[in-house]
């Protein structure tokens, strides 16, 4: 008796199982696997990149921020070539493309070592509020005046609101980058102690009184004759301070420029002769 059609007659194979008995069913179970898996390996890689660049992304916009010294205007303080971290979350992180910051752990306090935002015209200078028009550029400098004081500034002594800041000789030098000898001066705050310079060879700019507007910040550079700082620009607004200094993670006595370290001569020169190893780690006052 002949089998009902569809029973018996079926192929012995199950679905989707190639026949090794049938050469054309060779390899039918890989058709798409492959590209498939490259696609997903291709994705992983990519989401991986991005997930990264997003993390480092976030750190610098919210925790902190590198930045390098390029002039002695903080000296002795900090030096030529000092590469330092900013502290962007204790003020206050500013949201990337706006003015809105987020909520700030303090506000600046006097003595602290700032990095801020100024507008620049060639070699002028300006409040980065006051003209918007201009290119942004960083600086930083020491805070000295808080906002509704008034600040006055005698060759290296500075008044707040009649007070002077406890300052005195220290009777040591320090030789800056052109060679001049300039005095050292120990400045005590209630809770913070640092050094500030003073160049005998100059008088100095006469005596002056300034009035800290609501809610900005008279800053000064603790090279006091060769800073340009609130004195000839402005005060800061509390809104262009980008963070307090609050540690050096590299140090070097170098300012060329970065394709010169394609040479291994100039590797090796910095490492050995121009590191200043003992700087690494330093925290900022």
């Amino acid at each position: 008796m002949t089998a009902p059609a569809g029973r018996d007659s079926e192929p012995n194979s199950a679905p989707g199982v190639s026949d090794p008995s049938n050469p054309s069913d060779e390899g039918t179970a890989d058709v798409g696997v492959r590209p498939r898996r490259v696609v997903r390996g291709v994705w992983e890689q990519i989401s991986t990149i991005v997930l990264a660049v997003f993390i480092a992304f976030s750190i610098r916009t919210v925790v902190v921020e590198p930045f390098r010294i390029p002039s002695g205007s903080m000296f002795p303080t900090l030096l030529i070539g000092d590469h330092l971290f900013v502290n962007k979350f204790v003020y206050g992180a500013r949201v990337p493309f706006t003015d809105f910051r987020l909520p700030g752990l303090r506000d600046p306090e006097r003595g602290e070592v700032v990095v801020f935002t100024v507008a620049q015209s060639g070699r002028d200078t300006f409040p980065a509020d006051e003209r918007p028009d201009l290119p942004r550029e960083e600086f930083v400098k020491r805070i000295v005046g808080l906002p509704g004081e008034r600040i006055e500034v005698r060759d290296a002594v500075v008044l707040v609101d009649g007070r002077p800041i406890d300052s005195t000789q220290s009777g040591e030098s320090f030789i800056d980058d052109k060679g001049h000898e300039l005095d050292v001066y120990d400045v005590t705050l209630p809770d913070r102690h640092f050094r500030t310079l003073d160049d005998p060879r100059r008088g100095g700019p006469p005596p002056a009184v300034f009035d800290v507007p609501p809610g900005r910040y008279f800053v000064l550079g603790d090279n006091r004759d060769h800073s340009k700082d609130s004195r000839s620009w402005g005060t800061v607004r509390r809104q262009e301070i980008r963070g307090p200094v609050f540690v050096l993670y590299w140090s070097w006595a170098w300012d060329g420029a970065w394709l010169e370290l394609a040479n291994p001569l100039t590797w090796w020169d910095l490492m050995t002769q121009r590191m200043r190893w003992d700087r690494v780690g330093t925290r900022i006052e």
